[in-house]
């Protein structure tokens, strides 16, 4: 796992031991970055879930301006912080150790919002759906921001995209799924 394009390309990131924290395979993160293009540049991103950084980062490298990095996993944020630490990002990295639901309550009453807001749970367990409700109650995404979510194919979604939002593409990788969600998109439209 490494830092792919930017300022810190080939950078290798540690990642974790045994199957707990689940990093985006570098095909699936290229891909994802090929889509959201030079979005990425100057913006707020929040990394729910953070796990090893990864994506975070790779905004980072790229030329994101703040990354708020989010997970509850005493072993994760120790990985997030060593890997912000490889890549020189502390001046522009925060990390959060709360459970992702409560952090989105927290960053929403604090009035941080986030251009791109990657939700990338354990598969099948339900985390996609709950972020997403929570979200919709506390909505931290800047008007024309992006929420990704990478969940599994067997992770039905549809009916948990926030009022007002709607997904407006969607690709499979396997049993890797990135959905890309924002204001205005209806459903119909993610042809």
């Amino acid at each position: 796992m490494r830092i792919i394009a930017g300022s810190a390309r080939g950078t290798p990131l540690l990642a974790p031991k045994g199957m707990d924290t689940r990093p985006t395979q570098d095909k699936v993160k290229e891909s994802l970055f090929n889509i959201i293009g030079p979005k990425v540049q100057g913006a707020a991103v929040l990394d729910l879930f953070a796990g090893t950084g990864n994506l975070g980062l790779e905004s980072w490298s790229r030329g994101a301006g703040l990354i708020q990095f989010v997970d509850n996993n005493r072993n994760s944020l120790k990985l997030v912080r060593s890997n912000i630490a490889k890549c020189r990002a502390e001046a522009d990295c925060k990390v959060l150790k709360y459970d992702a639901e409560a952090a989105v309550d927290l960053l929403y009453r604090q009035n941080q919002r986030f251009d791109l807001i990657f939700v990338d749970p354990p598969y099948n367990k339900g985390w996609v759906q709950k972020v997403l409700r929570k979200l919709e109650r506390s909505p931290l995404l800047t008007e024309d921001g992006w929420l990704i979510v990478e969940h599994s194919q067997h992770d039905d979604i549809a009916g948990s995209v926030p009022a007002g939002y709607g997904v407006f593409r969607s690709q499979h990788y396997g049993e890797t799924v990135l959905t890309f969600i924002r204001h205005g998109e209806t459903v119909e439209e993610q042809r």
